[in-house]
């Protein structure tokens, strides 16, 4: 190590103070937080993090400019590099170093008796017994913009169930997270407060087990196993749709739990007032602590995502393949996901580096230009549809202008949107340009509120609708 070790040390410190100066404190706190300065050799840094994916979305994202302020600061060339070290030292190195030996002296004691209470094998037992699938964690989830707070939120309620944010319900469309963070929050508490009794399901599981229940007649069974636990986490509530006596029960599990100060997170496709059938009292419940939603991931974090497959898959993939999937499939991690595993599976089946040319062939149609095949109707199919009755592009409907000729066209194909397919707001809401749901709600009942005191522009609405349901994707 070089004489300049301390000196590099302190020019680290004005660097990340700089950097902080630039970004907004929440992106800031989210990944500067999570690396940490670890040793410096001649006219190199070496910085670390907690993991691989950590460590790739700082480069991706801020290595030029944490190189750039360091050379400026010192005069120096400076290299930047990076090593992946635990967690626990990432947090040590980061004390403020007056107060280390102190909280070292706290906190050891602490760790050495936590640890030995319970062996690994028990702690995957009891996640198995839960339900929770111990491949979801924190530390495998890759934040962006578009899921930063339901991340936070997710982490704040598994380092202290039944507090602040309870009950707290994640929102979003298909394959963007949301089962991720529900896991991860059962793993971290098995994980750090074993004591706790954890229970995830499906709404689907609930609602089979209540029925089952109903008919071996062990109700005051399921009463128990739903009602005694500390953590209670339930995917996919908009199954529950309809379904009036699961919901009564549900109801009453909610009750039960909030009152005991158990923690209760939800997952949901859409936000609650979105969802039919779904009485008034229960609807109420899951509004009444946190709501946070997720959006499909931008740009960057798709990259980040790819990239961190690529690790966890021991493959290599040009960055201009990467580049390709991430501009492309704009939908989902799933489909991203999907994506990649197809040519990394063509690459090792046959043996051979994939081309560019090649990716795109066996791409073929992405799914973002897929538009959700599983839909009876594509989104953009409806933009084009009302387009050309109002003699406006389908570029126009989805662009950013205000002109009164596009406001209406563009509010009418959101209702459309919302009224005939089974895509959430926040769905609808990124295929008109990334625009937020609040955004697609609000047209919605600002048409539904023209269609009643206008019988001619309800007639106008009607026959689109009517001539949407004869059209084929």
């Amino acid at each position: 190590m070089s004489d300049m070790h301390t000196t590099y040390y302190e020019f680290w410190q004005e660097t990340a103070s700089r950097i902080k100066d630039t970004l907004p404190e929440q992106e800031f706190n989210t990944w500067f937080n999570r690396i940490a300065y670890l040793k410096s050799e001649d006219k190199k840094v070496i910085l670390a993090g907690a993991s691989q994916f950590i460590l790739d979305t700082v480069i991706a994202r801020y290595r030029d400019l944490i190189v750039n302020t360091l050379s400026e600061l010192t005069g120096e060339d400076i290299n930047v590099e990076f090593a992946v070290i635990s967690r626990s030292e990432i947090e040590q190195i980061n004390k403020p170093e007056g107060n280390a030996k102190e909280k070292e002296e706290k906190q050891e004691p602490v760790q050495t008796q936590a640890k030995p209470k319970i062996s690994n094998e028990k702690t995957l037992r009891m996640k198995v017994e839960s339900n929770l699938n111990p491949s979801y964690d924190f530390g495998n989830f890759v934040i962006g913009d578009n899921s930063a707070f339901a991340y936070n939120a997710s982490l704040a309620i598994a380092k202290n169930p039944g507090s602040s944010y309870n009950p707290c319900l994640i929102y979003g469309g298909v394959g963007l997270g949301k089962t991720h963070l529900l896991n991860s929050i059962g793993n971290f508490i098995i994980n750090n407060t074993p004591e706790l009794k954890v229970m995830y399901v499906t709404a689907e599981m609930f609602t089979n087990e209540f029925i089952e229940s109903i008919g071996s007649q062990k109700t005051q069974h399921f009463k128990n196993k739903f009602r005694k636990v500390d953590v209670l986490l339930i995917d996919d509530i908009h199954f529950l749709q309809g379904k009036d006596s699961t919901q009564e029960e549900l109801f009453h599990t909610f009750n039960n739990l909030y009152e005991s100060k158990k923690q209760m997170v939800f997952t949901c496709d859409r936000p609650i007032s979105e969802l039919k059938n779904i009485t008034d009292r229960l609807s109420s419940r899951f509004e009444r602590g946190l709501n946070v939603d997720l959006q499909p991931p931008n740009y960057e974090t798709r990259m980040a995502i790819l990239k961190k497959k690529l690790i966890e898959r021991g493959s290599s993939m040009s960055e201009e393949i990467l580049n390709y999937i991430a501009t492309n499939v704009c939908t989902n991690v799933r489909d991203l996901e999907s994506s990649l595993t197809k040519l990394i599976a063509y690459s090792e089946l046959l043996s051979q580096e994939i081309s560019f040319d090649k990716a795109k062939e066996l791409l073929g149609i992405l799914p973002s230009l897929a538009a959700n095949a599983n839909q009876t109707l594509s989104i953009d199919t409806i933009i084009k549809v009302v387009g050309e009755y109002f003699n406006v592009s389908s570029f126009e409907i989805k662009g950013k202008k205000k002109n009164k000729s596009l406001i209406q066209p563009r509010q009418i194909a959101m209702y459309l949107s919302r009224d005939i397919t089974e895509y959430s707001t926040t769905e609808i809401g990124t295929e008109f340009g990334g625009r937020d749901h609040t955004t697609v709600m609000h047209a919605y009942d600002r048409i539904e509120s023209l269609m009643k005191g206008d019988e001619a522009f309800a007639n106008t609405v009607q026959k689109l609708k009517r001539d949407l349901t004869n059209v084929k994707k």
